[in-house]
């Protein structure tokens, strides 16, 4: 009996002290997930994904700048020399936000864990192209013109909650100044970005009248249709080029610029409000819209554009293009292609993919 009393009292403290484990196991993972919420429950519908190099302590110093750019699997080429010439062209302590889908996750982070970029530091969000679902028309043309990520430059305040400022870039560029120039762009009380205007001096000559280099508002919008005509909108204002863009995040959320671009997206889906000479800038119309007289302006050296476009970028002397803090090849022309403008200028930015993936198409390589 006594022997049975002692197997019961053994019994009892095991499985106390099995539920005492059990308790502290729980309230860690209850904590482990209250912080992993804490992160991610603001930014969707987006998810995030930290790569292990904001882990670690660099050498670069000073308040970081946080720079934005999306990363389409068909240009990942394109993204990893921008951010190679901008992480090269600074010492400042450049944050890199990099936009794109679950399916490119991992040949990116190849990429991107050469030696070349060992101290880089990024954070990788997943956009979720369902936030596009009725704001974009029906029409078979425009669904097979559109690509999801060109609107993810709506929805800045989602990726970076933390920061005051921020740095949009189309992939498409080069960065040959240093970053942090940029971001001290002076953006005026009351305005939520910094554009370059298409009338600027340093790519005005640069311009093409007709489709695919507006350089003003009725290339861009159909000033027949009523919901335009009741903005009271120059047809003859200057555009602008969203293909780098400067953002203060708090007047962006107090403005709500993401509800008003969307509902724009929204109205051309039902009323079809662009002008029927838009050469597939869909993201564009409705910034110029929201941001009509309300933006500030980015230095024009800070973005020499349109040498996606033979005729034009064959204009700029070699010079210019040596000057200019940083160059944007807009236009259906790419340096990674068969034929652009100073595509000498990006090779020299352009990291081999180790997976073997991407490579640039050259003249003359048999292709």
């Amino acid at each position: 009996m006594a022997m049975r009393r002692v197997n019961v009292v053994i019994l009892v403290l095991l499985a106390v002290a099995f539920l005492i484990i059990l308790q502290r196991n729980l309230l860690n993972l209850r904590d482990f997930l209250h912080k992993e919420n804490t992160y991610t429950g603001a930014v969707l519908p987006f998810e995030y994904e930290l790569s292990p190099d904001l882990r670690l302590e660099v050498e670069r110093k000073g308040p970081e700048i946080p720079v934005i750019i999306t990363a389409a699997e068909e240009r990942l080429g394109a993204v990893v020399a921008a951010v190679n010439s901008i992480y090269q062209n600074s010492k400042a302590n450049v944050v890199f936000t990099i936009v794109t889908f679950n399916d490119t996750v991992d040949h990116l982070r190849e990429w991107l864990s050469l030696t070349k970029f060992k101290n880089l530091k990024y954070k990788i969000v997943i956009f979720n192209s369902e936030v596009l679902i009725g704001k974009i028309s029906s029409d078979p043309k425009v669904l097979e013109a559109t690509k999801p990520l060109t609107f993810a430059r709506y929805y800045l305040p989602l990726y970076i909650t933390e920061a005051e400022k921020v740095i949009y870039l189309d992939d498409d560029v080069i960065v040959q100044g240093d970053i942090q120039e940029l971001y001290e762009t002076s953006i005026k009380p009351g305005h939520a970005a910094a554009f370059s205007e298409d009338c600027d001096s340093a790519s005005s000559k640069g311009i093409v009248r007709g489709a695919g280099s507006q350089n003003n508002y009725i290339g861009f919008l159909d000033f027949k249709k009523e919901s335009i005509k009741r903005l009271g909108m120059r047809a003859n204002t200057c555009s602008f080029n969203p293909g780098v863009i400067v953002a203060n995040l708090t007047e962006w959320r107090n403005m709500n610029i993401t509800g008003q671009l969307e509902h724009w997206m929204e109205l051309n889906a039902r009323e079809d409000l662009y002008s029927k000479m838009l050469a597939e800038s869909f993201t564009t119309p409705p910034l110029l819209i929201v941001f009509y007289k309300r933006h500030s302006t980015i230095d024009p050296m800070w973005h020499v554009r349109h040498l996606g476009m033979t005729a034009t970028g064959n204009r700029y002397s070699q010079q210019f293009v040596k000057a200019a803090k940083l160059l944007h090849w807009n236009g259906h022309y790419k340096p990674w292609g068969r034929t652009s403008s100073f595509s000498d200028v990006w090779d020299k930015w352009f990291v081999p993919d180790p997976s073997g993936k991407f490579h640039p198409v050259r003249k003359h390589t048999g292709d």
